[in-house]
């Protein structure tokens, strides 16, 4: 954690001002017309900010305070942090370092024994049997979980499930009387600028509250696959993970989980995950102790100006106009559905989707084994396809291959975009770590500042499609190059798999297609 420490001198200013404040009269200025009097104005139009303590006062009981043990075996690595980089690895602080030396725990036959660690996070009851609702980082690798309420009872609590994709857990305790508990609210009626309060556990001061507004709705960082984060302004600090972030009717909303910050500490941004989200995730922990989302079997991606101009795609706001399939598992629902890559899905059951991250979020909160009706754009036309989504297996990008017929195909250079291409040899197979049924031409070399460069293709990326033909060879790579740019779209789209990632990358092509080829 950073500190900031004021200098002398500045502290010196500061009290003399406040010395000098000390001695100006307490009430405020008035001026001599009432008429002017701005100050009587103000407090007569004044609306005063929202009083929370009537809605603390009833919701305060339902917050606990998540106390986590487990173990750590120490390691050499560890063993050489000991004396904060200074003196020998392992002995105290302050002792010189000894050449030959082997350490404390060798030198005096006392082994360190593996330190006890503790963590502390939040958590709220959602009924008075005990069920509790907090983080999966919070207690993720416990060995055991202690729960304390707000009237300093503590409880051994039981993991019931945990979720790292939503990064949610259910936890349980036997008090052997009713306890005080929140309702989930909904999320999906919450608007940026309306006042929320957050409660927890920050830096362990128990029982902390604070208030802000919401910032943002629908916020991906990066955290996970299902990312819409609410957020908000409300301080929020180590030690609030898991706790709830309330509405003004004492409904739970959210549940604090991630802040961004350069130190550390608040600044002002803070993210909860959705109760919408949560009412589902939470009852399936409850009943199965494990999340099942349903699967379509398909890698979408953002649309870029460049794809959605080689695509012929509405380029208006093409980064909000649904998501771009990159790739289709073979044997996934998707592909026995006919998907493609190339094609745009803009709906999943009525719901308007427009990042990948709706559509993920869509097709998991299907029931597996149930329909999912897809709407897709394919070649500028509208399609409509009911697809039965499957159970999502444990690892979903496994399927992700690209399957053709042979790796034949000496090395081309397309002059006009700055890629050079070779085979898939087996050696090469080897060390892009691709399945045997990849098929491909992998890019070799990539001109700088050529339009290849500018597109951010790599050495080692391997070209698999144009648009939606797929590629085996170089051969195949440059006639389906060829054939795109006479299409005269002004750009070009080309699928590539990247360190095992799927993915269109989209190049806008200059006026006078370029330089010639070699």
């Amino acid at each position: 954690m950073r500190t900031t420490f004021i200098r002398g001198t500045a502290l010196t200013l500061a009290l003399f001002g406040a010395t000098a404040l000390a001695g100006l009269p307490a009430s405020p200025a008035h001026a001599a017309d009432a008429s002017l009097d701005e100050t009587s104005a103000v407090q007569q139009g004044f609306t005063p900010v929202p009083d929370f303590s009537g809605l603390v006062k009833h919701v305060a009981p339902a917050v606990v305070s998540v106390d986590v043990h487990l173990k750590l075996s120490q390691t050499s690595d560890d063993q050489a942090d000991n004396g904060g980089g200074q003196g020998q690895p392992g002995l105290p602080p302050g002792f010189p370092q000894i050449p030959g030396f082997p350490g404390f725990p060798f030198a005096f036959g006392t082994p360190q024994q593996p330190q006890a660690v503790e963590a502390k996070g939040s958590g709220f009851l959602i009924d008075q049997n005990g069920t509790i609702v907090t983080n999966n980082h919070v207690v993720k690798d416990a060995r055991t979980v202690t729960v304390t309420l707000s009237d300093g009872n503590t409880y051994p609590a039981k993991i019931l499930g945990t979720d790292a994709k939503t990064d949610l857990a259910v936890l349980k305790i036997n008090a052997g009387h009713p306890l005080p508990y929140v309702d989930l609210g909904p999320s999906s009626s919450v608007q940026p600028g309306e006042w929320v309060v957050a409660m927890g556990n920050p830096f362990g001061l128990d029982g902390t509250v604070t208030a802000g507004i919401v910032s943002a709705l629908g916020r991906d960082i990066g955290d996970g696959p299902y990312d819409k984060f609410i957020q908000i302004d409300a301080p929020i600090n180590e030690g609030n993970s898991g706790g709830p972030l309330f509405d003004q009717k004492g409904e739970v909303i959210g549940v604090n989980t991630a802040i961004l910050s350069p130190s550390g500490g608040s600044v002002g941004i803070g993210f909860a995950i959705p109760s919408d989200m949560i009412k589902r995730v939470v009852t399936q922990l409850i009943s199965n102790g494990k999340v099942v989302r349903g699967y379509l079997g398909v890698a979408a991606q953002q649309i870029s100006p460049q794809m959605a101009q080689a695509l012929g795609l509405p380029s208006d706001n093409p980064a909000k106009d649904g998501a771009l399939v990159a790739a289709v598992s073979p044997g996934s629902p998707a592909e026995k559905a006919g998907l493609k890559p190339g094609d745009v899905i803009t709906s999943v059951n009525g719901q308007a989707v427009t990042s990948p991250g709706d559509l993920a979020s869509d097709i998991a909160n299907v029931d597996p084994n149930h329909k999912a009706d897809i709407v897709y754009l394919r070649n500028g036309k509208q399609n409509t396809v009911s697809i039965s989504v499957t159970t999502m297996p444990a690892n979903p990008d496994a399927g992700f291959q690209q399957n053709g017929s042979g790796n034949s195909g000496a090395a081309q250079q397309q002059g006009a975009l700055g890629l050079t291409l070779a085979p898939l040899t087996p050696d090469a197979r080897n060390q892009l770590n691709l399945p045997d049924s990849a098929n491909g031409a992998v890019i070799t070399a990539v001109k700088p500042n050529s339009l290849a460069d500018q597109a951010g293709l790599q050495p080692g990326d391997l070209l698999v499609g144009v648009g939606a033909t797929n590629v085996n060879t170089p051969d195949d790579a440059v006639a389906a190059i060829a054939a795109a740019r006479k299409s005269g779209s002004g750009a070009l789209a080309l699928r590539i798999i990247r360190q095992g990632q799927a993915l269109f990358v989209g190049i806008g092509l200059s006026n006078n297609g370029g330089n010639s080829g070699n």
